[in-house]
């Protein structure tokens, strides 16, 4: 059975008509501020992400691939320094993971090394 969502989530009230985010982006757990409003804007890249919660894997079996979920709707964010709060994952694939920089829950986006982009996506933070 698949936990994936067959019916896209609508975001249209969090985008303001220029494509800015409207409001304040927040940790989904903790609160935290990790954007404030109109600091960056919607895109739809499809980029897939690891699941936040992943079961302890055996050593034997630590090579296979992580639980991933695919998402599409993101705030790009074109400095790293427009964050008020934000954690950085070591680097993979060319990509580093974004977490809460106070509780570390993630990863709720990726900031892609090649670009120097960051992307949240809007399903795994909350806004207020």
């Amino acid at each position: 059975m698949s936990s994936e969502n067959l019916v896209p989530a609508d975001f249209s009230a969090l985008v303001s008509e220029d494509g800015k985010n409207k409001t304040n982006v927040k940790c989904d757990r903790c609160g935290s501020l990790i954007l404030k409003s109109a600091n960056s804007d919607y895109d739809t890249t499809e980029f897939v992400l690891p699941m936040a919660k992943q079961k302890r894997q055996p050593v034997e079996k630590e090579a296979e691939e992580f639980t991933t979920e695919t998402l599409k709707d993101f705030w790009m964010v074109k400095d790293m320094y427009t964050f008020e709060n934000i954690g950085f994952s070591n680097t993979v694939d060319n990509r580093k993971y974004l977490t809460c920089a106070d509780c570390e829950v993630g990863p709720i986006g990726y900031h892609d090394l090649a670009t120097k982009k960051s992307y949240i996506a809007l399903a795994r933070v909350k806004h207020e």
